[in-house]
Order: C-alpha cells, then structure tokens, then sequence
C-alpha cells in the first residue's frame, strides 16, 4: 500500500511491526524527543505527501503522551498527510463520564473533543462504555470499536479444559455472555457495589462450578481491587483457583502479586497495552479492520 505509512509511537514496537508486515505498509519515521525543560521536539522524516498515516500509539499515561500526539498529528497535516488515523487499542478517560459532584470535569466528554479535534479516524478496542452507550455519542470523527472477546475465547478454548466464565459486575455481563457462548461455557455475573476507588463489595450468585476452573473476565484492572475482592470470595467458597483474563493491563508487579497472594492461579492479558502480562494477542483484529479501512 504505497499510499499509507504506518508511524510507531511512545515504544510500540510490536503491533507496529505485526501490522506493517502483515499488510504490506512501509514504516514512517518521525524523532519525538524532551528538551531539558521537559518541552517536546518533534521532526518528521518521511515523505507524508497525499498519504493516508496510521499511529499506533497506546494512550495509558494519556497526560504524558497527548500533547507529543498533537504536535505530530499537527505536523503530519502541514506536510500534506491526506488522513490521520489514530490506533489506540486502550482508549483513556472514558470513565469519568458524567458529573458525580458538582464543579467536577466530564473527562470522558472532553477527552473526545481534544482527540476529535485533530484526528481523522479513531480505533480501538473495548473501550469502556458505561453510561455512553458508543464512542460516537461524543465523537465528532468516525470511530471503529473492535471487541476481543474473540481472541479470549479462542485462548480459553485452547488452554481451559473446563471453564467457567464469570464477570465482576454487571457492566460485564453482554461481553461475558459473548465469550461463553462463543465457547459453550457456562457463565455467572457477580453483583457489585463500589464505596470508592479501593473499597468494594460483592455478591457471588449460586453456580455449580464442580470441576470447572473458573475464568475471571474484566475490561480493565489497575489497583486490582474488585478483582481481588472477587477472587477472595471464590476462594472461601472452595472453588478452585481462577484465571483472570483483562484485556487492558493497567496494573503494577505489586497488584499482580497481591492478586496471586489472593488465590488466583495467574493474571494474563491482551496485548492493547505493551505490558508484562500480555498473552493474547489482539494484532489479527486490528488486521482485519485495518483491510476494511483501506480498501
């Protein structure tokens, strides 16, 4: 595709590489550096001219990285670039989505403005959606929503003799339903009320897991504390010790430990996130998307 350049940003390297490959697109390059003062410099040094540009630019840290984004999505458009496209497989600020106090910013709303406002196309995957019911409710570019609960339950299929699936809570439950019937597997969603960011209660419905290794789903963990709290419950009702499947890894060695000390047997990943526990890989979802787009 001699019209499309493929730019890698903030160190992701894997899908970029995946992607340029399996589609036959030639790799930009681009210097993102810091003056001393923390300031960023950005120089491009490929020929953008009437071509089509896909950044794949994870966006966890997104304060570190959006004005970096900007400035290069800015240059690109100045040099000629036809189209911008952003591949962000973690999409962040999505869940202060509405005002819980009074004075309190909307950061999912305005986030989507900023992107909007220099983006093109945006992609990415499982982003999540509460109260929003789709990107484009506060979007003002076309946005493609990609779901990995293909690649999860492949991965199970292949590596869980017997699973069991189970959600956290009930935002959960149509994607968690998804996977189980993608692999006719039972499945149970557990009820859950939230105090703040590290206090939580759960309520585990009656399932009959004999033999079963249960399978703990979740869009995103950070601080593990909904998945901990769940795994601790299981634990005192003897079942046996679960997975925890996430498909955005935004937590630290010390959560993953502390989630193993809890009872689960491992804690794995997609790769949405360049991150030690990335197991899954999500890059022939991106593929086909990406053959659609370009066509």
């Amino acid at each position: 595709m001699d019209n499309t350049l493929i730019f890698s940003l903030f160190d992701e390297t894997v899908l970029a590489d995946t992607l340029s490959s399996q589609l036959t697109i030639e790799k930009g390059s681009a210097e993102i550096r810091y003056f001393p003062d923390g300031e960023t410099y950005v120089r491009i040094d490929s020929d953008v001219q009437n071509k089509t540009i896909l950044l794949i630019a994870p966006l966890d840290r997104p304060d570190q990285k959006i004005v970096p984004l900007f400035f290069l999505a800015e240059t690109l458009k100045k040099s000629g670039a036809k189209k911008i496209c952003l591949i962000s497989p973690y999409l962040p600020y999505m869940r202060q989505d509405k005002q819980f106090k009074p004075g309190e910013a909307v950061t999912s709303v305005l986030f989507a403005k900023l992107l909007s406002s220099f983006i093109d196309v945006l992609i990415t995957i499982d982003p999540h959606l509460h109260r929003i019911n789709a990107l484009s409710d506060i979007y003002s570019i076309p946005t493609i929503t990609l779901h990995a609960t293909q690649a999860i339950a492949e991965w199970i299929a292949k590596n869980i003799s017997s699973p069991l699936i189970i959600g956290p809570d009930e935002e959960s439950a149509q994607w968690v339903s998804d996977i189980a019937k993608k692999i006719d597997a039972p499945y149970a969603i557990i009820k859950k009320i939230r105090y703040g960011d590290r206090r939580v209660s759960i309520s585990i419905p009656e399932i009959n897991a004999d033999d079963k290794t249960p399978v703990l789903i979740d869009d995103i963990v950070s601080t593990g504390t909904t998945m901990a709290t769940v795994i601790q419950s299981l634990a005192a009702k003897q079942f046996q010790k679960p997975i925890a499947i996430v498909v955005h890894a935004l937590f630290s060695r010390e959560t993953e430990k502390n989630l193993l000390r809890a009872g689960a047997e491992k804690i794995i990943s997609c790769n949405t996130i360049s991150h030690f526990s990335n197991t899954i890989d999500i890059s022939d979802l991106l593929l086909e998307s990406l053959k659609n787009l370009l066509r």
